[in-house]
Parts: structure tokens; sequence; C-alpha cells
């Protein structure tokens, strides 16, 4: 069976990292595209950021570009999301996905028809 968990939330102070971890269970992340999302109590859940593995095309919503990150680890079937600078508003629930979408582009961060999702883990970052 196909699954995704996620690890790493928490709560940090304002101006604090953390790093999430997305890992693959039943499939391996290499021919796939990988999406971070979070949803903000009262809100919409919201696309951050994606890397297509097949090209490498990333994508990165312009609240989070030059604070969050997307990188991987193949061995461990894990992808992280770095997380700096981190402010009151990205307290959310974050939530991993994975699917044969485009990202980057005109695709942005590849819609909300991934093909798999994390259960989420929780970020509170207090000012």
């Amino acid at each position: 069976e196909e699954q995704l968990e996620e690890s790493g939330g928490g709560l940090v102070q304002a101006g604090g990292s953390l790093r999430l971890s997305c890992t693959a269970s039943g499939f391996t992340f290499e021919d796939h595209t990988i999406g971070w999302f979070r949803q903000a109590p009262g809100k919409e859940r919201e696309g951050l950021l994606c890397i297509r593995r097949a090209d490498g095309s990333t994508y990165y919503v312009d609240s989070v570009k030059g604070r969050f990150t997307i990188s991987s680890d193949d061995a461990k079937n894990t992808m992280y999301l770095q997380m700096n600078d981190l402010k009151s508003e990205d307290t959310a629930v974050y939530y991993c996905a994975a699917g044969f979408v485009y990202c980057g582009g005109r695709y942005g961060y590849g819609g909300f028809e991934y093909d798999y999702w994390g259960q989420g883990t929780q970020v509170t970052v207090s000012s």
C-alpha cells in the first residue's frame, strides 16, 4: 500500500527553523512530483512548492520563496522541507503529496491532483 508520512512539526519561535520530513512507503519518489501544502485554521489548503523528479523543475509560491527549500534523500525514500525564518503566518498543518503532475511554469505547484497525501504535521510559530 502506497503511503506518505510527514514528521518534524512542532513549536518554534518566529525567526526560527524547522525541517519537515516526508517518507514514502510502497513506492519511490523518483518518478513523481512531490508537493508541499499547508492549511491554517479556517483557511483553505494552499500549495507552497513542488519538485518534479523527472526533470528537476521546481516551483515556490512567493510567500515562501527564499525561506523554504525542498530536498531529498533517495536512500531513505524521504523528501525534506527546510523552513527558515519562520513567521507566525506560517502556522498551519503541513502536508506532503506525491503524484504524476507537472510542476513549475504555468502549472505552478501542480494543483491538488496528487495521488498520495500524508496525514499532516502541525507547525506552530509563536511571535
